[in-house]
């Protein structure tokens, strides 16, 4: 497939993670809750994964495409074409959220974005936030990306017998991880997802706090693009 029609899916895709997972937070969270937002984020992924995985992956997130670089499966320039799409694609869906918003007669307040410790407002506590500190952020976006991409890869591997049920099995897994830190960090592990809002939000630690949901799922993906590289060498091993 040329690298063109990938850009072009991969900006697509992530779009509709953004516009899809965010719109449901921003639009209807208050009535949907969190598991509402979780489902929505996850029903992104399924869509999209059948939608234009045969095209490109269906990476719609940097972490995983260099996730999957670490561990060997696509080049830099991919990977560098990859970020580029999947950040132009955030940018837009968040500017077209705002417009909507806006069109609405909505003030943009926390716009969806990421954050910890005092970023959540005292309203944002009672209805159920958590003022984690910055480490403890750090740790959950790491580990949850990591799991994320253990996943990817494992569902991705060509020797996976089952690899037609990928899509689902990583989109079921991104609602677990956003079950899990919805409340803590708003969940990122996927900086396009993180930037596409922040630029957008009227919360004054949005960009500031913007940095942790870029370097904490790259290190998470790329601890797991290693490890699983490990693995997959261990089980070649065995098989021979």
């Amino acid at each position: 497939m040329k690298i063109g029609n990938k850009f072009f899916a991969e900006l697509f895709g992530t779009f509709v993670l953004v516009f899809g997972g965010c719109g449901t937070a921003i639009f209807a969270g208050g009535k949907v809750g969190f598991l509402g937002v979780a489902i929505a984020f996850g029903l992104t992924v399924v869509a999209m994964a059948y939608g234009i995985g045969h095209i490109s992956g269906a990476h719609l997130n940097p972490a995983v495409s260099f996730g999957v670089w670490v561990n060997g499966r696509m080049t830099l320039k991919e990977m560098l074409c990859y970020w580029v799409a999947q950040i132009i694609g955030g940018i837009i869906a968040g500017l077209l959220l705002m417009v909507i918003a806006k069109s609405a007669g909505m003030t943009l307040g926390t716009f969806a974005a990421n954050g910890y410790g005092d970023f959540f407002s005292a309203a944002d506590v009672a209805g159920g936030y958590l003022q984690t500190s910055m480490w403890g952020a750090f740790l959950v976006e790491a580990l949850l990306t990591f799991v994320f991409l253990m996943v990817i890869l494992g569902v991705t591997d060509s020797r996976h017998a089952n690899g037609k049920f990928g899509g689902l099995a990583i989109g079921l897994t991104l609602v677990l991880i956003h079950l899990i830190s919805i409340p803590l960090t708003n969940t990122s592990v996927n900086p396009a997802r993180s930037l596409g809002v922040a630029i957008f939000s009227e919360n004054p630690l949005a960009m500031p706090q913007l940095w942790l949901f870029i370097v904490a799922p790259l290190v998470g993906a790329c601890i797991a693009g290693l490890c699983y590289k490990c693995l997959g060498g261990c089980c070649k091993k065995e098989e021979k």
